[in-house]
């Protein structure tokens, strides 16, 4: 299944990470408070949203830091992913 964002929304997915303690212990993904992280995998066409002209400024497979609480959720099989809009992606990550 292909998922085409509208308007100037950004579909990303998280970047899955693990982190050792100082004692090696490794704590996986599930165990720790969401990363902020995203990889981008679509992008909206941009264009008049709300009356006024949006430019994309993401581009597929960058990295990007995205706003805590923003986006939707969704699941599709076994995948998980977010919709957000461009607005709410905070940096982009080189």
């Amino acid at each position: 299944m292909n998922i085409k964002p509208l308007g100037d929304r950004v579909v990303i997915k998280l970047l899955e990470t693990e982190e050792t303690t100082k004692s090696g212990i490794v704590l996986p993904g599930s165990a720790k408070e969401k990363p902020q992280m995203a990889e981008v995998l679509a992008v909206g066409p941009g264009g008049m949203v709300d009356g006024k002209e949006v430019v994309m400024e993401v581009n597929v497979g960058d990295h990007i830091i995205y706003s805590k609480y923003a986006g939707t959720d969704v699941k599709i099989g076994d995948d998980e992913y977010i919709i957000v809009r461009q607005s709410d992606i905070l940096a982009i990550v080189e």
